[in-house]
């Protein structure tokens, strides 16, 4: 039996396939655990490390547009939404996003990290927000070593943080940052409620992760694409029987938040596959576009695994 050497979060869907209780075919998932997930997707793109790794979806677009040896299952581990992730400073007395245009906007860690992308298209797609004239401050570094962001994308100063930025309003607003100030709030207000508005009025259900396979392995083993994507679906089915059968006030922390989707959508609140999920991956594909991400469309067979284009589970 073949090792596959692995690295994925322990989720409420993914915990059958980490304990062995779905079958994996001739390949033994040995999981490596990191501190946070983030650290796999870099490990990844820059060092190829793991031979299945979970892998936030723009950095994955990125690794593809700069020749990463890597390929992703349509199998889509976290989502979420991203209106309540961006914080303004209240002096500043914004009232609308529109109203950062002209300022500076701080930005978690790289310009390619999926939250900021999904929040920045809620700038422009939903609230009319001109990207171009904000100046996005990077807190870190990107992924993709290889990316060169647009010019009105600087690093923080250095000797300089974000966070502070934010709290004297140097910085006006700040995507992704987990600050406590009382002078910081939600740009957004009520901001679940109002993406919960959006997915129902016009399908807004953003993609975070998905799960990437090293080319060579695809390569040699035209089996490991589809045996793969059907563990995570029967891991996935585990949980979503539970969850099911659960009531919304006795959900586990974590489930909230998928149940709420369920009863929403009335259906599986994580399908895998390219077509329960092409209205996000093209959604998510044309933002990386327009924020100058990505310098070429890309076919949605073309990102994911032969002997996976066709699955759903």
């Amino acid at each position: 039996m073949a090792t596959l050497k692995t690295c994925i979060q322990t989720l409420g869907h993914t915990e059958a396939l980490k304990t062995g209780k779905v079958d994996s075919g001739p390949w033994r998932l040995e999981f490596e655990e990191v501190p946070a997930i983030i650290q796999a997707f870099r490990r990844m793109v820059r060092g190829t490390e793991f031979d299945v790794s979970e892998m936030a979806i723009t950095t994955y677009l990125c690794a593809r547009a700069h020749g990463k040896l890597l390929t992703a299952l349509p199998v889509f581990i976290v989502r979420a939404f991203h209106h309540g992730g961006i914080l303004v400073n209240r002096n500043l007395d914004i009232e609308h996003p529109r109203q950062l245009e002209g300022r500076k906007v701080g930005v978690n860690r790289g310009y390619t990290v999926t939250a900021g992308v999904w929040a920045r298209a809620v700038l422009q797609h939903q609230y009319g927000v001109d990207l171009s004239k904000i100046t996005w401050v990077l807190s870190g570094d990107e992924h993709v070593a290889e990316y060169k962001a647009p010019s009105n994308v600087v690093p923080v100063e250095a000797g300089q943080k974000v966070e502070d930025l934010l709290i004297s309003g140097e910085v006006a607003a700040a995507v992704g940052l987990k600050v406590e100030n009382p002078n910081l709030v939600p740009l957004i207000p009520d901001a679940q409620n109002v993406a919960f508005s959006a997915m129902r009025e016009s399908g807004y259900y953003p993609i975070n992760h998905t799960v990437v396979v090293r080319n060579e392995l695809l390569e040699q083993n035209p089996d490991l694409a589809p045996t793969l994507f059907k563990a995570f679906v029967d891991s996935k089915r585990q949980w979503l029987e539970r969850l099911q059968q659960t009531q919304a006030h006795e959900r586990q922390r974590g489930d909230e938040f998928y149940g709420r989707v369920m009863d929403t959508l009335g259906g599986d609140p994580l399908p895998y596959g390219i077509e329960p999920n092409r209205q996000a991956l093209q959604s998510v594909i044309g933002f990386a576009s327009e924020q100058g991400i990505l310098t070429q469309q890309y076919a949605l067979e073309d990102l994911f695994a032969a002997g996976t284009l066709d699955l759903v589970g």
